[in-house]
C-alpha cells in the first residue's frame, strides 16, 4: 500500500454547520489542544507540508478546515482547544461549533484524537476525553512529536494515559506517530483506509 495519500486539497473554512461543504462525503475529524500539531499531521499524511497552514503559535486554527483527499473523503482539521487571547468569547465559539459538528453527524467515520506525547495529558485532554466518550463515535488516539522522545519516555506513554485519562492501552487503539517517521504516517493511513472501506 501507499505510505501517504495521494491527493488532496482545501477546500473551505467552516465556521458554522450551515456551511459544511453541500457536498457530503466521509469525514476523518483531527481534534485535539492547541499546537499538538493537527495540521501537522494532516500534511503528513498526504506528503504536503503545505496543505494545512501550520503555526508555533497556539490556536492558530480557529474554525473547522475541511480537505478534500482523493475525491472520495474529507480530512477535517478542528480548531484547538485549550488556549485564546479571548478567553470567553472564542471558548463559547468553540463549544458551539464542536458540538453542532458532533450532533448526529452520519459522516463522521473517525476521531483522530491527538495528545502530545512530551507530556502528561491536560485537564482540557481529559474534558475532551470524556465528551468524546460521550458522544460514540469511534476514535484512535495519536501521540505526536514522538521523534523527540527517547525509549523510557516512550515507555511511559501507556502509564500517562491510565494516569491522566484512566486509558487501558488495549481498550483504546494508540499510534505513536511524528512527521519524520514514515512508517508511523503509513501505519495511520492504512487504518483510516480501513476505516473508510468498513
Amino acid at each position: 500500500m501507499e505510505n501517504y495519500f495521494k491527493k488532496a486539497s482545501f477546500i473551505k473554512t467552516v465556521v458554522a454547520k450551515k456551511e459544511i461543504p453541500s457536498d457530503r462525503k466521509k469525514e476523518i475529524l483531527f481534534v485535539g489542544k492547541s499546537n499538538v500539531g493537527k495540521s501537522t499531521l494532516i500534511n503528513s499524511l498526504v506528503n504536503n507540508k503545505r496543505l494545512a497552514k501550520t503555526s508555533s503559535h497556539p490556536g492558530h486554527t480557529k474554525y473547522l478546515n475541511y480537505y478534500l483527499v482523493e475525491d472520495r473523503f474529507y480530512l477535517v482539521d478542528c480548531p484547538g482547544y485549550g488556549f485564546s487571547e479571548r478567553r470567553g468569547k472564542d471558548y463559547k465559539i468553540y463549544a458551539d461549533l464542536v458540538e453542532d459538528y458532533f450532533d448526529n453527524n452520519e459522516y463522521l467515520q473517525l476521531v483522530v484524537f491527538l495528545l502530545d506525547s512530551r507530556h502528561l495529558p491536560t485537564d482540557d485532554d481529559y474534558d475532551f476525553y470524556q465528551f468524546l466518550l460521550s458522544t460514540n463515535y469511534s476514535f484512535i488516539i495519536c501521540m505526536t512529536k514522538c521523534d523527540k522522545l527517547n525509549m523510557s519516555m516512550k515507555a511511559k506513554i501507556s502509564k500517562n494515559l491510565k494516569e491522566k485519562l484512566d486509558i487501558n492501552k488495549d481498550e483504546v487503539k494508540v499510534f505513536l506517530t511524528s512527521k519524520d517517521d514514515i512508517r508511523s504516517i503509513s501505519s495511520l493511513k492504512n487504518y483510516i483506509e480501513t476505516v473508510l472501506e468498513g
